[in-house]
């Protein structure tokens, strides 16, 4: 259930917030990344895989999934107090228990959908699938020296093992993408690319210090 979204159609806002790394995308396409997640994401290339993510989302259609699934649990629950218990004390039970049964599979299920979609996105916008393996590697490694953890079934996400053997099913495909050997037929497509996002970024250097000279 995707439907075709140009990148051209977000927006992208950065938000200062240095002690907590999330990124994530409302209704209309709107992405906010946190400063915090620069811990990981180091170069482009992987920003990119966090941005694909969120765009992944939005092509997916999960908000407004999770939306119907919410409403639904919400509408079974009032209809349990109603007909069998108005005290609403099996309301109370039926809610938390249906979140970890149903809602919780469902949003992990949708994150890992979100890195499948996205690793894509990035590839065929020419940037290297391959770093979405690294930020969750940078993440794990930091995730590695807590003390304690959520476990993954009360968890909205997959756990980063998880999530990392996912990527290795999937990144053979999309590495045939960046290449060029699996995307519209254009072999070396992303090399001149990236040459050319190389040579953006270097007058972009030299029009900075320019600039810092005349001040």
């Amino acid at each position: 259930n995707t439907k075709k979204t140009s990148p051209s159609s977000f927006t992208y806002t950065v938000v200062r917030s240095d002690d907590e790394a999330n990124a994530f995308v409302l209704p209309g396409n709107h992405i906010f990344v946190l400063t915090g997640l620069f811990r990981y994401a180091r170069n482009e290339d992987d920003l990119a895989a966090i941005l694909g993510h969120e765009m992944a989302h939005n092509v997916a259609r999960h908000i407004g999934e999770k939306l119907s699934d919410t409403l639904l649990l919400q509408l079974l629950a009032t209809l349990l107090c109603l007909s069998v218990d108005s005290s609403g004390t099996l309301s109370s039970i039926f809610l938390p228990a249906a979140n970890v049964l149903y809602g919780l599979p469902n949003s992990r299920e949708a994150e890992s959908e979100a890195d499948r979609i996205g690793i894509e996105l990035a590839a065929r916008a020419c940037y290297d699938p391959r770093a979405a393996k690294r930020v969750f590697l940078a993440m794990k490694q930091e995730e590695d020296g807590l003390s304690s953890r959520i476990p993954e079934y009360l968890s909205t996400h997959p756990s980063h093992d998880c999530r990392i053997s996912q990527l290795d099913d999937w990144l053979p495909q999309a590495i045939r993408t960046y290449k060029g050997d699996d995307y519209f037929g254009a072999p070396h497509r992303c090399q001149q690319v990236r040459e050319d996002m190389a040579q953006a970024r270097q007058a972009a250097a030299i029009a900075s210090i320019d600039e810092k000279k005349k001040k």
